[in-house]
């Protein structure tokens, strides 16, 4: 589409050139003016990292305007504070209610997948949610810990210390969570926030459905009643079965897979009515709470938990205890921590980023990426040192907010602050909840992760791109989390190099009845001119890619000999470079050109450039290679090009 772009605005170009001399002299190609070295740095340098201009509206205003603008870029909450009116409470409060009855018990299942007792899910659910709903700039984005991040994590953290050794096990939890707040915080500080986008959208789709198949399969143990210790504790698919058929006949509890199976399909049977029927979101977002209130009181009054159903047993009662003394600042564990920390964090950033940006064209309003990396990084610091782990946004429990009807951050005040009254007042009922309640509640959040749709349109629209998503979801899926990650991270720098390597060129011909020059493999219609050949570029000529350019190049104009001379027609006497496409060229590039046009000085062909861009015009007359290829062989377009070389060429 790019390049069909760039054609249309060459074609522009040759018709007002046309229309500007009536003698059909062709337009000479401009050459800019000399640059400042510093003034092109400071563009280069604000375009790389200030390109949405942050510092615009502090523009000629007073100090204490300035310092109020100041306070509202690092607080939004002042800036859509002072705007707040009680009617937009009402949304908020039913929003925050309604993603509270969901997340609380999602945070018990996700702390248990994460390795960790269930009040640190809780405790992650409040002191996080506060600082965004301060910080942050989105206002749909629902914050806690969420399934692939915590399964990520527990998998992580469990190669280094065994589950069983807690306060060791929570130190360095509470250590990768101030790494993981601290990258993040980096992140956005620094304006590196680009960095998440190498992570491509194909890979996403493939390592999400991956986990969820993944985190699925993890909450079998649970689902079916097997005894922790019967479970393996890999992530992998192979191992993950192997644990569950070999405790088919000694491991399996019948009222547990009952108890499990039933309320499953009951939430996903909500989720369904939901799916049909908008107005009954808050069915889906209620079902996991009633689910756990009537399993939590049925094993209760049968004593269930006798007869071998695995319950939650104690969650400490009252409000995150501080932890920055258990956090490690020096020793072993420092460089552990900050390794599966930068993992975590980059993964979390990436989830919630998306999930904001997804709302806020739903709702169109912007969001400023550096701004909620910034909220993000400081509310996870915040919370390794209030025994929390790592949250970010929740898209299921966004959606929820959402679809409630939610109008700001408040919601999530709100729902901090029942999360608040759960620890002191409600955590002792749960005792009695079953384990196979949280692994329904757990597989029912994570089907929405399968997105068997994107595949189909990734497969549709790129194969190499559905190369990449199915690299990420068999490495999660038959190896590990860490493994699919890494697959689909390297699939991604391995594609943009793949396209800066190898960029493609074009044939181009002569559109019947037109002026304009396109691709004839596009347009098989389009004519050749004899006795020339016209190639496009379509990318910056680098380092990385001037020597294929140059044989690829060579290589058409080897082709087209072949075929000319196999049907007795006129040789090639031009060869027109289309260059519109290109961006940019280094010196790299320059040397490729110069040593095609030595080629093609010894084949008796004339090299001519059309259309190139300030840009590359500027560089091929500071390293003199203009002078060398004549200003005459260098056209605003391929059509002066052509009706300029015309009468040159020999019969």
């Amino acid at each position: 589409m790019g390049s069909n772009r760039v054609e249309d605005e060459g074609s522009i170009g040759s018709a007002v050139s046309s229309r500007r001399h009536a003698d059909n002299e062709p337009y000479k190609v401009g050459v800019p003016p000399k640059q400042n070295l510093f003034k092109e740095f400071k563009f280069t340098f604000k375009e790389t990292f200030f390109h949405d201009d942050p510092l615009r509206p502090f523009k000629d205003q007073s100090k204490s305007k300035k310092l109020l603008l100041g306070i509202e870029a690092l607080f939004p909450i002042v800036d859509w504070g002072r705007r707040y009116k009680l009617s937009m409470f009402k949304g908020d409060l039913i929003a925050g209610l309604t993603i509270a009855s969901l997340c609380i018990p999602q945070d018990i299942g996700y702390a248990k997948l994460a390795n960790l007792d269930p009040n640190f899910g809780l405790y992650s659910s409040f002191v996080p949610p506060l600082i965004y709903a301060f910080m942050g700039s989105s206002r749909d984005i629902a914050i806690g810990p969420v399934a692939v991040v915590s399964l990520l994590l527990g998998s992580m953290l469990q190669k280094e210390i065994d589950p069983k050794h807690k306060v060791e096990y929570q130190r360095l939890a509470f250590t990768a969570t101030f790494f993981a707040g601290l990258t993040q915080f980096a992140l956005g500080f620094f304006r590196l926030g680009f960095l998440i986008d190498f992570l491509s959208h194909a890979a996403i789709v493939g390592f999400m459905a991956g986990a969820a198949i993944t985190i699925s399969l993890q909450q079998l143990k649970g689902l079916l009643g097997i005894k922790t210790k019967a479970f393996t504790k890999k992530t992998d698919i192979v191992s993950v079965m192997r644990s569950v058929w070999t405790t088919v006949h000694h491991g399996w509890n019948w009222q547990t897979i009952a108890i499990g199976v039933s309320f499953l399909a009951f939430i996903l049977f909500t989720k369904y009515l939901a799916k049909r029927n908008k107005k009954l979101f808050w069915m889906p977002a209620l079902a996991p709470l009633i689910s756990v209130i009537i399993s939590t009181f049925c094993v209760y009054i049968t004593r269930a938990d006798k007869q071998g159903v695995q319950i939650v047993n104690h969650i400490r009662r009252g409000i995150n205890p501080p932890s920055l003394d258990e956090i490690h600042f020096t020793g072993s564990y420092l460089a552990t921590g900050f390794r599966i920390g930068i993992v975590a964090g980059m993964v979390a950033l990436t989830e919630a980023v998306a999930i904001g940006r997804t709302f806020a064209t739903m709702k169109d309003y912007q969001i400023d990426g550096n701004k909620e990396m910034i909220a993000l990084g400081t509310m996870n610091v915040v919370g390794s040192m209030t025994s929390c782990y790592v949250a970010t946004g929740s898209f299921s429990r966004s959606a929820v907010n959402y679809m409630a009807g939610c109008n700001t951050a408040v919601s999530n005040i709100v729902m901090s602050l029942i999360v608040l009254l759960t620890l002191e007042v409600i955590t002792p009922l749960f005792k009695y909840t079953p384990n196979a309640i949280l692994a329904s509640i757990i597989i029912s959040a994570v089907v929405g992760l399968f997105d068997y749709d994107a595949m189909i349109l990734i497969w549709k629209i790129d194969k190499f791109d559905f190369v990449a998503c199915m690299g990420a979801f068999f490495g999660v899926v038959f190896v590990s989390v860490e493994i699919g990650l890494l697959i689909a991270v390297s699939i991604s720098f391995a594609k943009i190099l793949l396209q800066v390597t190898r960029p493609r060129t074009a044939v181009l011909g002569k559109i019947p009845r037109t002026s304009v020059y396109r691709n004839i493999q596009q347009y098989p219609e389009a004519a050749k001119v004899p006795g020339v050949l016209i190639v496009r570029v379509d990318s910056a000529i680098y380092f990385s890619n001037s020597n294929y350019i140059r044989e690829r190049i060579l290589r058409l104009l080897a082709d087209e000999e072949e075929q000319l001379k196999a049907n007795s027609q006129q040789r090639i006497q031009f060869l027109i470079v289309e260059m519109s496409p290109v961006t940019d060229i280094d010196t790299s590039g320059i040397h490729a050109l110069e040593d095609l046009y030595k080629s093609l000085l010894k084949r008796d062909i004339k090299f001519v450039i059309a259309n190139p861009g300030q840009v590359v015009i500027d560089k091929l007359h500071a390293s003199d290679f203009a002078n060398t290829l004549g200003e005459d062989k260098i056209f605003l377009s391929v059509g002066d090009a052509i009706m300029t070389l015309a009468p040159k060429l020999e019969p």
